[in-house]
């Protein structure tokens, strides 16, 4: 039983006989993140949470993991010849990874993003040498004609100047390097939680963690922001959670890889992302409290025994010039 107690949360990772050997890249240090278990925002009676820590990643996403796997899987079937030019629209997060590892790789980096989108990430995209186009937003709100209209402008170069397109709402390389997820968990829990849930943008990062855990019994719960319902209801709308709530159906999202949607209020989660902070000393962005939000909600409808798992995709690093921790 979790009773709200102040003790601190429980960290689980692989047992490590010493230091981290030493690398010879960056990119050797993507992937097998921590997995805390939350107790003061656990619910009185119900299942355990535990959240995956993405934001322990080089760039403090978990959007390193799937633009690593793109860029190796173009790599793997020749597509991208040295000092290629890679491009790929962006809410930020995205634009960063692709960033680090085209810096690494010696790839040339072109970028479509929005002021819609934190400072902090566009700076970062800009900082590891991508060079950045602007779509502007509508009053910096993400609709679904803005996404339409970056897309729009990464094919345009894609076209005219043989640019390599990423491609992230199609790339089945995407799917593979989110894998990864899964098969962590389920490691580092001795088996498969009896739940997952997590919120959908180009539906990479479910699907991926689906195809690990759902064969043994998971039950997978996709989440979208309630004003732009989707998956729920059809219908799209304007909202500030980036990163997901794209406005379509992402194709990646085939429905043998979830069981439920559930609609999750923005200010909900606005406010679980602070509690995260100053209640359980997990720094992330909206995103992730969406996917607390939604671990609550599963955790209270099972037994105390049973575990639910999601994932903080973030760093709240990437928002401190919003309005989210004010």
């Amino acid at each position: 039983m979790h009773d709200g107690a102040p003790h601190g949360n429980r960290l689980l990772t692989k047992k490590l006989t010493g230091p981290p050997r030493p690398t010879k890249s960056v990119l050797e240090t993507i992937g097998n993140t921590p997995l805390v278990e939350l107790t003061r925002l656990a619910p009185s009676r119900g299942a355990r949470i535990f959240v995956k820590l993405e934001q322990f990643n080089p760039t403090g996403s978990y959007k390193d993991r799937m633009a690593k796997a793109m860029i190796e899987g173009a790599e793997s079937r020749g597509l991208l010849l040295p000092r290629a030019t890679v491009v790929e629209l962006t809410g930020g997060s995205t634009g960063s990874s692709l960033a680090l590892v085209c810096a690494v790789k010696g790839y040339r980096l072109k970028l479509v993003s929005s002021d819609a989108y934190s400072r902090e990430k566009l700076d970062t995209m800009r900082a590891l040498g991508a060079e950045v186009t602007i779509v502007p937003s509508e009053e910096g709100r993400i609709t679904p004609d803005l996404l339409e209209r970056m897309r729009s402008e990464a094919a345009r170069i894609a076209r005219e100047e043989g640019a390599y397109w990423t491609n992230q709402f199609r790339s089945h390389d995407a799917v593979e390097g989110y894998s990864g997820i899964g098969r962590e968990i389920f490691a580092q829990l001795d088996g498969a939680p009896e739940a997952f849930v997590g919120a959908v943008g180009t539906g990479g990062m479910l699907v991926g963690v689906s195809r690990t855990l759902k064969r043994h019994g998971t039950r997978i719960v996709a989440l979208e922001p309630a004003s732009s319902p989707v998956l729920t209801q059809g219908r799209a709308g304007p909202h500030r959670v980036e990163g997901v709530g794209v406005g379509f159906v992402p194709p990646l999202l085939e429905k043998e890889f979830y069981d439920e949607v559930w609609a999750i209020e923005e200010r909900d989660a606005r406010e679980m992302s602070l509690r995260l902070a100053r209640e359980e000393g997990i720094f992330a962005g909206t995103s992730s409290g969406l996917n607390v939000v939604g671990a609550r909600m599963m955790a209270s409808r099972l037994p105390e025994e049973a575990r639910v798992v999601t994932v903080a995709v973030d760093t709240g690093l990437k928002y401190l010039s919003g309005d989210l921790f004010r």
